[in-house]
């Protein structure tokens, strides 16, 4: 596992605004410390470089796990999984109501293999609505 020097570490967290880049919770008011992710794995020689790093939530991290690509269910095509310093969330994903909509296929085959809509994760942003943290800016 890569060492993540501490400077790298907040820089990751401000560049995220303390939220998963992923599923968008924030990390106020969470129990388990969000992960500094390696978007192309260290496994896959992927740097521990900021344009490489991401703020993951426990859940978005582990089942994100070493993946770089994905399978559309609908085409059954590969494809990358969203990459958050390469891709803008907006152009791939839209909320309806406390649901991430995948946009693209990018964006759908990442809202089912990262279960973004799971009911834990519908409760929490639910809450985070009700604090005004959801939706994110």
């Amino acid at each position: 596992m890569a060492t993540i020097p501490a400077s790298l570490r907040r820089l990751v967290i401000q560049r995220a605004d303390n939220r998963c880049e992923y599923c968008g919770i924030s990390q106020l008011g969470q129990v388990a410390t969000f992960h500094i992710d390696h978007i192309v794995p260290v496994v896959a020689d992927g740097e521990t470089v900021s344009e490489n790093l991401a703020l993951a939530c426990v859940s978005c991290s582990l089942r994100k796990g070493a993946r770089q690509e994905l399978e559309d269910l609908d085409k059954g095509e590969v494809l990358s999984i969203f990459n958050p310093r390469q891709q803008l969330w907006k152009e791939h994903f839209a909320w309806k109501g406390v649901q991430v909509v995948g946009l693209t296929a990018t964006g759908r085959a990442t809202v089912q293999a990262l279960d973004l809509n799971r009911l834990t994760m519908l409760a929490i942003r639910s809450e985070e609505e009700l604090l005004g943290r959801h939706p994110p800016p």
